[in-house]
């Protein structure tokens, strides 16, 4: 039964510093030699990259809803046995969502961590804790961490405002070595020119104000995976991957190679033809922010077109999907003609348009996933099909024209990794 240091970093709402404090601690453990393991609660995909930056390491989503608790186990077991620190980042606030992170610490017995933004507060922090640590009866809590103290002084009040008996793991002085935001969250990791620096001035600072020593070993029952045939042996799948489309989960990469696919990445961006291949997939990311250079690329859309027009399979999801359009028309009401394949436009919006997950029953098999924009979509495409949310009521509308396969969801392909071949294999499945 593998067994590991494991510590679930959780808040009591977003913004409050739990990416920032988990990247750090996992810096300075890193540092130190140790082989460290970072997950992130929920379906992001701009945490991740932080994460696989500071410990070294690929970090991997946990998601009871869109990936499952089977998934969960695996992951987790697996990561026990080659890790010597796991470390979990949670989402929202602790009990937010359903499932929640608190569901997960519940369910496999780890310890949370409950970090606390005191700027604005003094003796109220004692009583924050206290919900936190009490408002689920059996919830593992090991104690709190203080973000953004404004003096020694303010430190104390915090500390001596805690019940009795209450883990503290002390406090991290306001600074302004934070992580850069936008529109969706984070910036991309690759888009932060000093992030190594930023994240090595972080894990100084936390080394020198917190409590940053190893947390107790967890046990987890150790499980194996169900093999995954591979379907997709011989077959090359191209997948783009810059700035403009980075919404990749490090897990649908593992299932296509699982499934024998040999993967070719390319850079939009950078200028790279379309590699040869047999399918091709365009995740999501920030086209709308790089769509004049974007818009240059009319010998890569002729390639796409090329590659549909001889029936081979295209998966465009969210911003792969707007790229597709006639033409995408940013927040400044600029337009930017784009490929084409697929009749229509992409309006970016100054709110979220949509968001939470999704279930599609697609012929190839039913895929879950999960949906998060600021653009809307004006084609006079018939869906194909729309996906359905997991409470109830209809979700994205899932479009197919020729060989792509165009949405706004984020499919997770681990939870139906034949359903993934037979999308990616098209006529030849």
């Amino acid at each position: 039964m593998p067994n590991c240091p494991t510590m679930l970093i959780a808040a009591a709402a977003s913004g409050q510093g739990k990416t920032t404090v988990t990247a750090a601690l996992a810096r300075l453990h890193a540092r130190q030699g140790r082989r460290v393991t970072v997950f992130k609660c929920g379906p992001d995909f701009l945490d991740p990259q932080i994460h696989a930056v500071a410990s070294g390491r690929a970090c991997y989503n946990l998601d009871l809803g869109m990936c499952g608790e089977d998934d969960a186990r695996i992951r987790l077991a697996r990561a026990a046995a080659d890790s010597d620190l796991i470390l979990i980042e949670g989402v929202m606030g602790l009990f937010d969502g359903e499932p929640s992170a608190a569901d997960i610490a519940c369910l496999f017995g780890i310890p949370v961590l409950a970090l606390i933004d005191a700027r604005a507060m003094a003796q109220t922090f004692g009583a924050v804790a206290h919900g936190l640590a009490t408002y689920r009866p059996g919830l593992p809590f090991a104690g709190v961490l203080a973000n953004r103290s404004g003096s020694s002084r303010h430190t104390e009040l915090l500390r001596d405002s805690l019940p009795a008996g209450m883990g503290w793991f002390g406090a991290v002085p306001r600074s302004d070595a934070s992580l850069p935001e936008r529109h969706l969250g984070l910036l991309q990791a690759a888009e932060i020119a000093d992030l190594a620096g930023r994240l090595d001035r972080l894990a100084d600072a936390l080394a020198a104000s917190a409590s940053v020593g190893l947390p107790p070993p967890v046990h987890f029952a150790a499980r194996a995976a169900a093999p995954v045939p591979a379907l997709l042996a011989g077959r090359r799948v191209a997948i783009a991957r810059d700035a403009a489309y980075g919404f990749i989960y490090p897990a649908n990469v593992d299932t296509l190679r699982e499934l024998g696919a040999e993967i070719r990445f390319f850079s939009p961006l950078a200028g790279d033809a379309l590699p040869v291949c047999d399918a091709i997939w365009l995740p999501g990311g920030y086209p709308e922010l790089h769509a004049a250079t974007l818009a240059a690329r009319g010998d890569l859309w002729r390639s796409l077109a090329g590659h549909v027009a001889a029936g081979r399979p295209l998966l465009a999801e969210c911003g792969g999907m707007m790229s597709l359009f006639d033409e995408v028309v940013d927040r400044e009401g600029e337009r930017h003609p784009l490929a084409g394949l697929l009749p229509g436009r992409a309006v970016m919006q100054r709110r979220l348009a949509a968001l939470g997950m999704q279930v599609a029953e697609l012929p190839e098999g039913t895929l879950s996933g999960h949906t998060f924009h600021y653009s809307k979509s004006d084609t006079p495409l018939a869906p194909l099909c729309r996906a359905r949310r997991p409470a109830g009521g209809d979700g994205e509308a899932i479009y197919r024209q020729g060989s792509i396969t165009a949405s706004y969801v984020h499919f997770y392909f681990p939870g139906n990794p034949p359903a993934v071949a037979r999308l990616f294999a098209g006529a030849a499945a």
